[in-house]
């Protein structure tokens, strides 16, 4: 064989090798990215108003989530605050909660840090300092910073609470501690997306986020397709619920609130909205149904979570 045969034999054989190489790292990539599209991008997280009604204690709670398969917990700072002042120890609690495989990935308050009046501002701030204090203490990582004290009255002018947001995002650095601007769908102010992201954005920090709710978005009027445009970092916890048709928009409350997949809630397009942004936000199950606070917690706190990975698996295709 000539060593121009040879050399063309060489060739192609390399050839072929390389194009086996590139298929075969074209089908495995193909592979990669199909299994990254079945997978959950989601976290699952238990707000314990959902079985607020049923008055147990924070560590009692804590155990619920960890039992019911949730990987984290969404508390009221006041039971934290109740822990503490009745001898509990953080550090002891933020190792049980540890331990059990959750994270506090959000809690709630009403501290007011949006009103005009600067007075009420100036004590909701010191409110907000000890909330976000305890909660840091036992691992927490974001606080709910709804329009508290702004829900009646005159419309609030949104640049000033963009600056107001800012200070509040300041205080949450010192302590290690994110708040989150939370819609309130009957609220005079922030009850649009809209509203919402402006003091968002205009608050020029770049911890600055949004936590949006299924109920909130519907009550206050906005068109869930908004989420669309909003990008993974603006929504790192989103309360995930469901609302009937009846009552209607303009009477429907809180108590109202149905398991995710019970009412009518368009749940596929939102999820599938937010997974297409890339998000990786923690999907936070919050009712306030008073028919589920007459049930078991543990039973409320397990069909939650099988509800909210039905709806997920609905939208999704996942297993």
């Amino acid at each position: 064989m000539t060593k121009c045969h040879l050399s063309r034999r060489r060739l192609l054989t390399g050839t072929g090798a390389a194009v086996a190489a590139v298929a075969t790292a074209a089908v495995t990539d193909k592979t990669a990215k199909a299994g990254a599209s079945a997978a959950v991008p989601f976290k699952y997280c238990l707000n314990t108003s959902t079985i607020r009604g049923q008055k147990l204690t924070l560590d009692k709670e804590i155990e619920i989530a960890a039992k019911a398969g949730y990987r984290a917990i969404e508390p009221w700072v006041h039971k934290v605050h109740e822990h503490a002042g009745s001898g509990g120890n953080l550090k002891d609690l933020r190792k049980r909660i540890a331990d059990l495989g959750l994270a506090v990935e959000s809690a709630i308050s009403f501290f007011q840090w949006i009103v005009d009046d600067d007075t009420r501002r100036a004590n909701g701030l010191e409110q907000a300092k000890r909330d976000m204090d305890v909660l840091a203490r036992i691992g927490g990582k974001r606080i709910a910073a709804p329009p508290a004290g702004a829900t009646r009255g005159p419309a609030l002018d949104l640049m000033k609470a963009a600056e107001r947001y800012r200070t509040l995002l300041e205080i949450g650095d010192k302590i290690g501690v994110v708040p989150e601007v939370e819609i309130w769908g009957p609220s005079r102010n922030l009850h649009r997306l809209g509203q919402a992201m402006f003091v968002v954005i205009e608050s020029g920090h770049p911890k600055a986020c949004l936590m949006p709710d299924v109920y909130h978005i519907y009550k206050g009027g906005s068109d869930f397709t908004g989420l669309k445009q909003l990008s993974a970092h603006a929504i790192q916890v989103f309360h995930l619920n469901d609302y009937p048709a009846d009552p209607p928009r303009d009477r429907i409350g809180d108590r109202d609130r149905v398991m995710p997949g019970d009412g009518i809630a368009p749940l596929t397009q939102i999820i599938r909205d937010l997974r297409d942004t890339g998000s990786r936000a923690v999907l936070s199950l919050e009712l306030f149904n008073p028919n589920y606070w007459k049930q078991d917690a543990l039973a409320v706190a397990k069909i939650g979570l099988t509800k909210m990975k039905a709806a997920v698996k609905k939208a999704l295709g996942t297993n």
